[in-house]
C-alpha cells in the first residue's frame, strides 16, 4: 500500500515538466520578453504539439514530430530544437530512455554558437541569446539517470541549477525584468525538486534537507517548500521539525496575498489540511486524518492524494469496504485525474484482500483503464 503526499519531491518531476515548461517551451531562454500572438507563431504547429503531449498522447508527439522531419517542415533552426525537446519529451514519458538518449546525442553542445540567434542574423535580426528549450537542458540532465546512470543525471542537474542560479541572479539584477526574474526562480524551484527527488530515491535525507533550506532562504514564504521540508523531516523521524514547518505553512495562510501565487485558497487549504492528516497517520490516528481529507474532497472532489490517502486509512480502520467505494468513486467521477498508477495500485491491492474472484475484477479494470489512460501509464501496475 502506498500513501502520497502532497507534491511529493519524487512525483513532481514528469507533472511539472507538462504543467510549466511545456507553456514555456517558446524561441529563447527568455520567453516572456518575445512579441508573439500564439504559441504556432513560435513553431510550427507548436499549439497542436502542445495539446497532445498535455492530453498524454505522447505516440501521436512521435507520429507528429516524425512527420515534421520527413516532409522538412522544420524551417527554422529554433523549430528543430523545439521539435526535438517534444519528441525525446516522449519517448521518456513512453519510458523509450535508450531512444531518447540517442536523440539527446545529436545535439552535441547546447551552449554552442550554432545554437544561438545571433549565428544566424538573416534568420533572425536583432535577437540575440540561446534558442535552446529550458525543457532540452532538463532532458538532457534527467534522462541518463532513467538509464540507471544515476551519478551523471546527478553531475548534469547541479550543473544545470547553477546555469539557472545564474540567469535568476541577471534577470533580478536588471531593470524591467522582474517577471523574466519569477519564471526563472520557478525553474530554480523545479531543477532542484528534481535533485531532490533523485537523493530521496537513495535515502540521501541531509542532502535533501538543505537544498530545500537553501531555498527557503532565497523564498521563506513558499507553502510548498515549507511542506517539502515537513515530509522529509517526518521521513528522518522528527516529528517536531514536521510539526513545526507544517505550522509555518498554516501561519501563512494567514497572509495569504504573500504566499504562493501559484496555489488558490482552495488549494492553500487543503495544503494544509494534508499536512494535518499527515502528522495523524504517523500517530496513527486514522479517524483524525479521514477527518482532514474529508475537509479536503469537500472543498475539491480531484483532490486525488486526499481521495487515496482517506481510503488507505478507511482500510486501517477495517473498513474496507468503504475505501474501495472511495476509490471507484474518484475513478468514475474524475478519471483523467484520478487515474495514476499509486491510486491503481492500492485499489488493486484491497481487491486482493477483499474478493476471492479479484483477477476477474482487476481485469475488468484493466480494460478500462485500456481504453482512457494516457500512452504513458504503466499498466502493468493492475498486477494481473
Amino acid at each position: 500500500m502506498e500513501y502520497d503526499s502532497p507534491d511529493p519531491p519524487t512525483q513532481a518531476v514528469d507533472a511539472q515538466i507538462l504543467t510549466t515548461d511545456l507553456e514555456t517551451l517558446t524561441l529563447s531562454t527568455d520567453p516572456l520578453t518575445d512579441q508573439f500572438g500564439s504559441l504556432n507563431d513560435l513553431s510550427h504547429e507548436l499549439a497542436s504539439l502542445q495539446d497532445l503531449a498535455l492530453r498524454g498522447s505522447w505516440r501521436s508527439v512521435l507520429d507528429k514530430v516524425g512527420r515534421a522531419r520527413t516532409l522538412s517542415l522544420l524551417q527554422k533552426p529554433h523549430d528543430h530544437l523545439t521539435y526535438l525537446s517534444f519528441n525525446v519529451l516522449a519517448l521518456m514519458k513512453l519510458r523509450r530512455f535508450s531512444e531518447a538518449s540517442t536523440e539527446l546525442d545529436t545535439v552535441e553542445d547546447l551552449d554552442g554558437s550554432h545554437n544561438r540567434y545571433e549565428s544566424y542574423p538573416n534568420v533572425y535580426p536583432n535577437r540575440s541569446g540561446s534558442m535552446v528549450p529550458f525543457s532540452l537542458r532538463w532532458l538532457h540532465a534527467i534522462v541518463p539517470a532513467k538509464l540507471g546512470r544515476r551519478q551523471d543525471g546527478l553531475d548534469r542537474l547541479y550543473v544545470l541549477l547553477d546555469f539557472v542560479r545564474t540567469k535568476v541572479s541577471e534577470k533580478e539584477n536588471a531593470e524591467g525584468l522582474s517577471v523574466s526574474a519569477t519564471v526563472w526562480k520557478k525553474r530554480e524551484f523545479f531543477v532542484t525538486n528534481s535533485i531532490v527527488g533523485l537523493h530521496l530515491s537513495n535515502k540521501e535525507f541531509s542532502v535533501c534537507l538543505r537544498l530545500i533550506k537553501d531555498l527557503l532562504k532565497r523564498d521563506g514564504s513558499d507553502p510548498i517548500l515549507f511542506s517539502k521540508l515537513g515530509y522529509i523531516q517526518m521521513q528522518i523521524g522528527d516529528l517536531e521539525g514536521a510539526k513545526n514547518s507544517f505550522n509555518q505553512v498554516e501561519g501563512l495562510m494567514k497572509e495569504i496575498e504573500k504566499s504562493n501565487g501559484s496555489l488558490s485558497e482552495i488549494q492553500f487549504k487543503n495544503l494544509v489540511n494534508r499536512n494535518k492528516a499527515l502528522v495523524y497517520l504517523v500517530g496513527k490516528d486514522y479517524v483524525s486524518a479521514v477527518r482532514e481529507y474529508d475537509e479536503c474532497i469537500e472543498r475539491d472532489h480531484t483532490d486525488v492524494v486526499a481521495v487515496n490517502n482517506k481510503a488507505l486509512c478507511l482500510m486501517y480502520l477495517r473498513d474496507l469496504s468503504d475505501s474501495i467505494k472511495v476509490l471507484e468513486n474518484a475513478l468514475e467521477r474524475v478519471p483523467t485525474v484520478a487515474l495514476n498508477e499509486t491510486l491503481v495500485v492500492n485499489l488493486c491491492s484491497m481487491y486482493e484482500l477483499a474478493y476471492v474472484n479479484h483477477s476477474d475484477i482487476k481485469r475488468t479494470l484493466s480494460n478500462w483503464i485500456a481504453r482512457v489512460a494516457p500512452d504513458d501509464f504503466d499498466s502493468s501496475c493492475t498486477r494481473i
